[in-house]
């Protein structure tokens, strides 16, 4: 059986983040020459990531020691990079806001900014006064309260429901399917955004969490599941209702994550995802915001703007978060 060890998580979550990345570039530059990037999709991706984590986190809670030594890690994994985007947004944009530094930091919306968004409350205090016309500052760390929530939710599923497997399956099955009533509904009545949030993005996560619960059959039968999967999305494409999709995903993204076998060291050099994924939102707008997509080619700034996005994120697990872990 296939160690669960040698994985391609490294490049599913560096595509995922491209993935984001490139969405998030053709709805925030106001071109229309890369308005077709806007097709990208970022919200499979989103919830790919949360498929990810419902596996890997299952995993790193049933190895780690202790509940601290689980909640250490874990921490230690979110919580710095994500406190040193906050700062660095609310000090730094202070360069392209419209008001003077000091209207800008007498304004107490920069502090307001800075709490809610350092207890992961963004939707209190998106914005920063005069920066990037008062819309969001950074739109991408919506998905981290909700990765917060899915941190401290595995500890309480197996302390509820232990390691008995019979007892933890059906449990996982019911919430996954109160989650889908959740998403549908405020689907169905134009409210996507909403339905996003917890607990409709927990189907997915459980997904990643009953793959990890019985890997060994998953392996065994990946051939099949994933072409079951294929067929079973194509339905509720066509049904427009999120019913198996979830699951059936679960199984596409972890099917990657155990197959092509020469992607394996893809993460040898470090992990660069999560700094790729908090800092792309704002340094798009500050190109934008800057001219740089409509004075000059759209597609190279565009790539420039890319190398950007890498060598920050690069940058931030070499010189910060690797420090922490």
């Amino acid at each position: 059986m296939q160690s669960i060890t040698k994985n391609n998580f490294d490049f599913i979550r560096v595509l995922l983040a491209f993935i984001v990345f490139v969405g998030h570039l053709g709805a925030l530059t106001d071109s229309s020459q890369l308005d077709f990037l806007t097709h990208s999709p970022v919200e499979v991706a989103v919830f790919a990531f949360f498929i990810v984590s419902g596996f890997l986190i299952a995993r790193s809670y049933e190895r780690s020691s202790s509940l601290k030594s689980y909640i250490k890690k874990r921490i230690n994994r979110i919580v710095p990079a994500y406190l040193l985007v906050v700062f660095l947004c609310t000090v730094l944009l202070s360069l392209v806001s419209t008001l003077s530094f000091s209207d800008y930091f007498g304004n107490v919306q920069v502090y307001k900014y800075f709490f809610w968004n350092s207890i992961f409350m963004n939707f209190m205090a998106p914005s920063l006064p005069g920066v990037f016309g008062n819309e969001a500052v950074n739109g991408a760390l919506w998905t981290l309260k909700i990765e917060m929530c899915f941190y401290f939710a595995v500890p309480l599923i197996f302390l509820l429901f232990g390691k008995n497997n019979k007892y933890r399956n059906i449990s996982l099955i019911i919430l996954y399917f109160l989650s889908l009533v959740f998403l549908n509904y405020f689907d169905m009545i134009g409210k996507s955004a909403v339905s996003r949030q917890l607990p409709g993005s927990l189907c997915y996560f459980i997904g990643g969490m009953l793959i990890y619960f019985h890997f060994d059959q998953f392996i065994k039968y990946k051939n099949t599941l994933f072409i079951i999967a294929i067929i079973t999305v194509w339905i509720d494409l066509i049904l427009h209702i999120k019913l198996f999709s979830p699951i059936m995903i679960s199984i596409i993204v972890l099917y990657i994550a155990y197959s092509l076998k020469f992607l394996n060291n893809f993460g040898k050099y470090g992990d660069f995802t999560y700094g790729i994924y908090i800092f792309h939102f704002p340094i798009i707008r500050v190109f934008a915001t800057l001219g740089l997509f409509a004075n000059y080619n759209p597609f190279f700034m565009s790539f420039i703007c890319m190398l950007v996005v890498i060598g920050v994120g690069i940058a931030s697990w070499h010189l910060y978060e690797k420090k922490f872990l």
